[in-house]
C-alpha cells in the first residue's frame, strides 16, 4: 500500500483538491488497516477491552464516571467494511468515557485567565489545538488533558486535542481514550469519520448530535502496538502532505507574482514589446491558474482603455472633432424640444487626468457623451397608467440581463420616453452595486424603475465601448470615487455625469471593442481548458482511490 501510495503523489499533487483527498485517503486506509502491515505477536483488540473494562469499573467504582446503559450488540448491517483478524468493531462508549459539555453560568467567564480554559466550540480550535479565549471561574463540565474535543454542534465533527484541563461548553464534547491508547489515534480516528459524523446531525435551527449518537457509533478498534504504528505512519505520510502543499502554494504564488509583474508592465510602462514577449514565451505556464486569467481580463480592458490595445490609425477622424458633431447634435435636440439645456459640467482638472492618451483622444466627462437619467419610482402619486413590465437592478447584472422575474407598474404613456430602455442604451445600477453596467441589446423596449439609470448616447459614441470602460472601473476599484454607501452603494446622476471618460475616434473605439470581444472569448477557452484538465486529473485521482 506504501508503493501504491508513492506511486501517486504526483496526481495528488496535480489535481485540485488533490492534496485534501490524499490526506483523506491516508486516513481511511489507516482505519482498515491497510496503512501499516499486522503484526501477530500484537496483543489483539480483545485483550485491550479486557484492560479497558478494567479500567473503567475502576472509575465508576471511584466515581469518577458514571456506570452507562448497555449498548446494544452490533449488527451486521452496521459493519461497513472487514477488519484484519486482531481488531474489532466495537461502540465508541466500550472503548472511551465520553464527556457532554454544559454551558456555565455566564457570571463566571472572563478574560483575565482566572480558573479553568472555556471552549465552547469550533471557533476556538487550532490545526490540532484549541487556543482558549475565555476562562470559567466556575467550570461545571472538564474536559481532562488528552482527551478529544469533537463539536457537537453546528458544525458537526470537527476535532482538536485538548492539550490543557479545560471548562466544555454545550458546543463541545470531550472523548477521553483509556487503557493508554494515543489520543493521537483517537483524533485520525475521529478525522477519517467526520464526515459520516456530520451527517448524523439534525435539528432546524441548528444541527446538533446527541450523547446516544456518540455512544453508539461503530468504529474500528486495533491492537494496542498497531495503534501506536499507525500513528507514526499518518504522521509521517501527513508531514509529507504538509511539504507537498506548501511547494504547491509557493509554485502557485510564483505564477501568480511573476504574471502580477508582467501585466503591472504591460499596463502601466511605455515599452509594451518586452511585456509582451514575455507573456507569449511563458503562456501555457502563466495561464494554467485562473487567477491569472482574471488579471489577464483586467489587463485586457486596461490596456484598451488607455489606447493600447489596437494601434492608432491616422485616418480617423479625432475625438476632438467628434465632440464638436455631439455638440452640434445637442443644440439641435434643445431646438426641438427633446432635451434640456444642461448646466456646464465642470472643465476637467490636470489633476484629475489618470494617465496620458493618445494624440487623437480626449479627456470628457460621462455627461458630455450622454443623455442619462433614472427611471420611475412607484408612489401613491405615481400609479396610473398601463401595467409594464420593468426591470431592477436585480435584473441588471455586469454584460447581462436575467429576465424571469420580471415585476410590473403602472407607466404612463408620457413616461415611456424617459423610463424605457431600447436597444443600443447602457443601462447603470444606481443602487446596490452601483455602477454595474450592461447595454440593453433586445430588439423590444424595455421600462425601468429608480435605481437604475439609463445612458443614451450621442452620435459615435459605442454603447460596448462604454460597457467596457464601467468594466475597467470596477475592476481597478476607480468606481468606488464615485459611488456613496459602504454595504450598499449608490451612484447619483451628478456623479456619474462627473465620471471622467477616454473618448478615441468613432472607428477606433469599434477596432477596440472587435479586439477586446476576441482577447475575452481567448480568455474564456483558457478557462474552460483549464476546468477540463482539473476535470481530468480529478477523475483520475478518483479512479486511483477507487482501487483502494
Amino acid at each position: 500500500m506504501m508503493d501504491f501510495l508513492e506511486k501517486h503523489f504526483d496526481t495528488a499533487f496535480s489535481a485540485p483538491n488533490g492534496i485534501k483527498k490524499l490526506r483523506e485517503l491516508i486516513l481511511t486506509l489507516a482505519m482498515q488497516g491497510k496503512l501499516v502491515p499486522q503484526d501477530p505477536s500484537d496483543q489483539p483488540a480483545s485483550e485491550l477491552l479486557k484492560d479497558i473494562k478494567k479500567e473503567k469499573d475502576k472509575l465508576i467504582a471511584e466515581g469518577k464516571i458514571k456506570k452507562q446503559k448497555d449498548l446494544p450488540p452490533i449488527k451486521p448491517e452496521e459493519i461497513p467494511y472487514e477488519l484484519p483478524k486482531d481488531w474489532k468493531w466495537v461502540r465508541l462508549d466500550t472503548f472511551t468515557s465520553i464527556i457532554m459539555g454544559q454551558s456555565p453560568n455566564s457570571d463566571s467567564y472572563n478574560e483575565n485567565q482566572e480558573g479553568l480554559p472555556f471552549f465552547q466550540g469550533k471557533s476556538e480550535y487550532g490545526s490540532v489545538y484549541p487556543t482558549p479565549r475565555k476562562w470559567c471561574s466556575n467550570p461545571v463540565k472538564i474536559a481532562p488533558v488528552d482527551s478529544i474535543l469533537i463539536s457537537v454542534r453546528a458544525p458537526v465533527g470537527p476535532t482538536n486535542i485538548c492539550n490543557i484541563e479545560a471548562c466544555i461548553g454545550r458546543g463541545l464534547s470531550a472523548i477521553v481514550p483509556l487503557a493508554n491508547m494515543p489520543v493521537f489515534f483517537l483524533l485520525y480516528l475521529f478525522r477519517s469519520k467526520e464526515n459520516y459524523i456530520s451527517s448524523l446531525g439534525a435539528g432546524s435551527t441548528f444541527t446538533a448530535i446527541t450523547l446516544r449518537i456518540l455512544e453508539n457509533l461503530v468504529m474500528p478498534l486495533p491492537p494496542l502496538a498497531e495503534q501506536k504504528r499507525i500513528v507514526e505512519k499518518i504522521d509521517l505520510l501527513l508531514a509529507r502532505c504538509d511539504k507537498l502543499e506548501k511547494l504547491k502554494n509557493e509554485k502557485e504564488q510564483q505564477r501568480l507574482d511573476v504574471h502580477k509583474s508582467a501585466i503591472h508592465k504591460l499596463v502601466n510602462t511605455e515599452e509594451l514589446n518586452g511585456s509582451w514577449s514575455f507573456i507569449k514565451d511563458n503562456f501555457s505556464e502563466l495561464y494554467s491558474v485562473k487567477e491569472n486569467i482574471a488579471e489577464l481580463r483586467k489587463a485586457i480592458i486596461s490596456l484598451a482603455m488607455q489606447g493600447k490595445l489596437v494601434p492608432q490609425d491616422p485616418n480617423d477622424q479625432p475625438a476632438s472633432e467628434l465632440l464638436k458633431d455631439i455638440q452640434k447634435e445637442k443644440e439641435k435636440l434643445i431646438k426641438e424640444g427633446k432635451i434640456k439645456n444642461q448646466k456646464p459640467l465642470p472643465p476637467i482638472k490636470p489633476e484629475e487626468i489618470p494617465y496620458e492618451l493618445p494624440e487623437s483622444w480626449e479627456w470628457v466627462r460621462f455627461g458630455q457623451i450622454s443623455q442619462h437619467n433614472s427611471g420611475k419610482t412607484l408612489d401613491k402619486s405615481r400609479n396610473k397608467g398601463e401595467l409594464r413590465n420593468y426591470i431592477t437592478t436585480s435584473n441588471l447584472y455586469w454584460g447581462h440581463f436575467l429576465l424571469d422575474n420580471l415585476k410590473q407598474m403602472p407607466f404612463k404613456l408620457e413616461e415611456l420616453d424617459r423610463c424605457s430602455a431600447k436597444n443600443g442604451d447602457l443601462l447603470i445600477c444606481e443602487g446596490g452595486e452601483a455602477g454595474r453596467a450592461s447595454v440593453w441589446n433586445f430588439d423590444y423596449e424595455i421600462c425601468f424603475q429608480n435605481h437604475i439609470h439609463r445612458a443614451r448616447f450621442y452620435y459615435g459614441i459605442d454603447s460596448y465601448y462604454s460597457f467596457r470602460f464601467f468594466e475597467k472601473l470596477n475592476a481597478t476599484g476607480e468606481i468606488n470615487s464615485y459611488r456613496k454607501g459602504v454595504a450598499i452603494s449608490n451612484m447619483s446622476s451628478k456623479s456619474l455625469a462627473s465620471i471622467i471618460f477616454p473618448l478615441p475616434p468613432v472607428e477606433e473605439q469599434k477596432r477596440i471593442v472587435e479586439k477586446i470581444d476576441q482577447l475575452i472569448d481567448l480568455c474564456d477557452e483558457l478557462e474552460a481548458q483549464i476546468d477540463s484538465s482539473e476535470a481530468t486529473q480529478t477523475s483520475l485521482l478518483n479512479s486511483i482511490i477507487a482501487q483502494v
